[in-house]
C-alpha cells in the first residue's frame, strides 16, 4: 500500500472535504481518502495501479485543483 499527500485548493468547507474523499475512494486501487480543507490537504492510501496523476485528475474533475 502506498500513501501519497496533495496540496488541493478550492477546498472550504466540510462538504467540500466530502466530495473530495467521496471521488477519491470511488477510484479504483484507492483504499482511502482523507482530504482536510484546513491545511489543504489530501492524504491517499492506494494501491501500485493507481498513479499520482490519477489522483490527481480525480481531484480536479471534482472541481478542485492539486499540487504534488
Amino acid at each position: 500500500m502506498e500513501r501519497t499527500t496533495l496540496d488541493v485548493t478550492g477546498m472550504s468547507c466540510s462538504g467540500c472535504e466530502e466530495t473530495v474523499t467521496d471521488a477519491l475512494e470511488a477510484l479504483a486501487g484507492v483504499s482511502s481518502a482523507t482530504a482536510n480543507h484546513e491545511t489543504d490537504e489530501v492524504r491517499v492510501e492506494h494501491g501500485e495501479e493507481t498513479t499520482v496523476e490519477g489522483i490527481r485528475s480525480t481531484i480536479e474533475d471534482a472541481g478542485y485543483e492539486a499540487d504534488a
